[in-house]
């Protein structure tokens, strides 16, 4: 038997509410008035404009503009509706459909979400992977000046001529391995104390005296020199520069700031502050570099002995030297190039004959003290 509810009804031409009882039956919803008359509206010509979420009030309009309505405050109306004409009342939302779809929106939002960390953590870099070969060299290079430029400014740079072709020369020896790279290996040294170095794109190499002094041969130098130069050859710091720009661009638009993201990340590329390696690419830099020393004649186990210099003043310190704080933890770095390096070579040559390395090392020492220190990124 058709189960009458109360609701309110609007004439659609006055602000004035009539309340009314309403019948649902199988063709037509009924509506008693106030003065004893009776309304029957098709359910085919009835819209919903109101009641698809909880707690909101459901309001069925009927006829042209202004159109008559009927207000309840519940979705009972609309339950009897889909019970008693289930044929014809497809186009009203069905209460009974709420639950199925929280969990819907729900596996939606989770899905969305897994899929842009999918994105953010594979298939951005895999994208620059894929891009990073077809990135013109002269880009890199126009990039690598801006970023020396930015970071390293002349006025900053140690500038003694004959200590700095020394140290050229132990560039120059790496760089003889990858004779065919397009690359060329340009050196600055900044008159900075904190140890570290890092890569900029097209060739650029800059090291900090900090990390200058803390060698104790040209051979350890070379090792540091080795990694960041395999930094250069794989295009790490381009590709890195891609996912940043990338993956700004991605949390940009998430966020509605596309432009805003486009400016920082462009930034961020220009002073590559905010640029970390991967561990893969920090690995590939170790293994390549000890590589390039072999391929040098040069002894791996300088590199080896540096890194293990570094592991000591880091447990000496409260906190990880520049140099560590990007990298893989340290001991396992060197288990690691110990087992790639292998038995000492019988072939190893010696950098810089007959050379005073403490000298040499001291290069940013015969500078004018008292400039300023400019900040630099823990890129390695």
């Amino acid at each position: 038997m058709p189960t009458g509810r109360t609701a309110h009804y609007l004439d659609g031409r006055t602000a004035t509410r009539h309340r009314v009882t309403v019948t649902v039956t199988p063709t037509v919803l009924q509506i008693a008035m106030p003065d004893g008359s009776n309304k029957q509206w098709p359910y085919a010509q009835i819209r919903q404009t109101q009641g698809t979420y909880r707690g909101e009030p459901v309001r069925l309009e009927f006829g042209p503009e202004p159109a008559e309505a009927v207000v309840t405050s519940t979705s009972a109306l609309l339950t009897d509706i889909h019970t008693v004409a289930p044929g014809i009342a497809r186009h009203f939302h069905n209460p009974s459909w709420r639950p199925t779809r929280l969990y819907w929106t729900l596996c939606a939002a989770v899905g969305v979400a897994l899929m842009l960390i999918g994105l953010y953590q594979w298939g951005i870099p895999g994208l620059a992977s894929a891009v990073t070969p077809y990135v013109p060299v002269s880009w890199e290079e126009s990039l690598g000046r801006q970023v020396v430029g930015h970071l390293a400014p002349e006025t900053q740079q140690c500038r003694d001529p004959e200590r700095l072709r020394k140290i050229d020369q132990v560039v120059q020896t790496l760089a003889a391995t990858h004779s065919s790279s397009p690359y060329r290996i340009t050196l600055s040294v900044v008159d900075n104390p904190a140890v570290n170095a890092f890569a900029a794109p097209g060739g650029q190499v800059v090291i900090l005296r900090g990390l200058l002094e803390q060698t104790s041969s040209p051979e350890q130098l070379a090792g540091v020199l080795a990694h960041e130069l395999q930094h250069v050859y794989q295009r790490h710091t381009t590709r890195a520069i891609l996912e940043q720009g990338a993956g700004t661009l991605l949390l940009s638009a998430i966020s509605g700031d596309v432009s805003g993201g486009l400016a920082w990340g462009l930034e961020g590329a220009r002073t590559m502050g905010s640029l970390h390696y991967s561990r893969a690419h920090e690995a590939e830099a170790d293994s390549e570099g000890l590589r390039m020393m072999q391929r040098a004649h040069l002894d791996p186990a300088a590199m080896i002995a540096f890194y293990g210099a570094m592991q000591k003043d880091e447990q000496d310190h409260a906190r990880p030297l520049d140099f560590l704080s990007t990298h893989p933890e340290m001991g396992q770095r060197i288990a690691t190039l110990i087992a790639l390096a292998g038995p000492p070579p019988t072939d190893a040559r010696q950098l810089l004959p007959g050379e005073d390395w403490k000298d040499i090392r001291t290069l940013c020492r015969v500078q004018t003290a008292g400039r300023s220190t400019p900040a630099l990124p823990d890129l390695h």
